[in-house]
């Protein structure tokens, strides 16, 4: 009867049970844990021991990571009744808002493990040289050199992959704090070719047409007005210039508003599209560009071209020499290369 009184105590806690929900589903770490729950990294390893000194929860090491999962033995230690019970409450409270919303990043953490091929300890998934962030990249060798706008940029890590394939970048944000650690990362990495610039999304301290590409990813949501944010981006673009917008399709996830201060709880697909053709944009083109099964969120991808050009809609081929007064280093001599070739 202690024992029994001892588990019920111990179940008694609403994070504990949040836990045993999570895990019954996939196996996390602490720092996957503490993502899920919003329960600092303390607790949530303190709820841990406390599971696992029950026999609820074991441990794995792999790869360098500690995971935990809910134990085999829990269940065929005379505890089963319990388990059926739990697993019954879990399923009936599938609609809860705290529920959801744990369920919400639990699919994020799911996701983000799928997008980054990591192994997870999964052999089966090791595929050596496999890289989202090698593609993204190679990608931008069919570019031609160009000035972007990284509006929202946050801490840069975007900005700085652009770096890698832009002629110059504008990072702008409206917390110095922020900024501050994006200079530091690029100063880290000797990137030079950025401009880091504070500015509001509706107030861009930039000057008209000034840009090729102007990019909003996972910014529109934390405008105030979506209409003004993008007239402004609009505003910074040269003829033919385009519009590049990665944000979330409209949803039911209320949490985010108060964890990161969202405006909108993301944005219909006409409703994307008819915001970028009031900013004045043709040629618009709304689209999914992730989706998960169970997963909340939704990444959209939408783009337009502001008229009157045709540089950013047609660039010049892999073949095509590039004019002189924006040619990298060395490219005077492949020119000569290739024109070597064509005779």
């Amino acid at each position: 009867m202690q024992r029994a009184s001892s588990l019920f105590r111990l179940l008694a806690d609403g994070t504990r049970l949040r836990l045993l929900r999570v895990l019954a589903q996939d196996r996390f770490n602490v720092s996957e844990l503490t993502g899920i729950l919003g329960v600092a990294q303390s607790g949530v390893s303190r709820h841990l021991g406390l599971l696992k000194e029950a026999g609820l929860v074991a441990e794995e090491r792999e790869a360098g990571f500690v995971y935990y999962r809910l134990s085999d033995e829990g269940r065929s230690n005379g505890q089963g009744p319990l388990w059926a019970l739990l697993d019954s409450q879990f399923a009936s409270s599938a609609s809860d808002k705290a529920v959801r919303e744990d369920e919400a990043r639990l699919q994020e953490v799911l996701r983000l493990r799928k997008e980054s091929f990591e192994t997870h300890g999964d052999v089966r998934q090791l595929v050596p040289g496999r890289s989202w962030a090698a593609w993204a990249r190679a990608l931008g060798h069919l570019l031609p050199p160009l000035d972007v706008a990284d509006i929202g940029c946050g801490e840069g890590y975007l900005t700085l992959e652009m770096a890698r394939w832009a002629r110059t970048v504008f990072g702008i944000d409206r917390s110095d704090m922020v900024l501050e650690r994006a200079k530091t990362l690029a100063d880290r990495r000797r990137v030079t070719n950025v401009q880091w610039k504070k500015g509001d999304l509706a107030r861009l301290p930039l000057r008209d047409a000034s840009v090729d590409v102007a990019l909003l990813s996972q910014a529109l949501h934390h405008a105030a007005d979506p209409e003004d944010a993008l007239s402004e981006a609009a505003r910074i673009l040269r003829p033919g210039g385009r519009l590049l917008i990665l944000d979330l399709r409209e949803h039911d996830q209320r949490w985010v508003r108060g964890r990161f201060g969202d405006q909108r709880l993301g944005f219909a697909d006409a409703e994307l599209d008819e915001l970028l053709r009031g900013a004045g944009l043709q040629d618009v083109n709304v689209q999914v560009g992730a989706r998960q099964k169970g997963d909340p969120f939704v990444v959209l991808i939408a783009s337009g071209v502001k008229p009157g050009g045709s540089a950013a809609r047609n660039p010049p081929s892999v073949h095509s020499p590039v004019p002189t007064s924006v040619r990298r280093p060395g490219s005077a001599q492949r020119t000569r290369h290739a024109k070597s070739e064509r005779k």
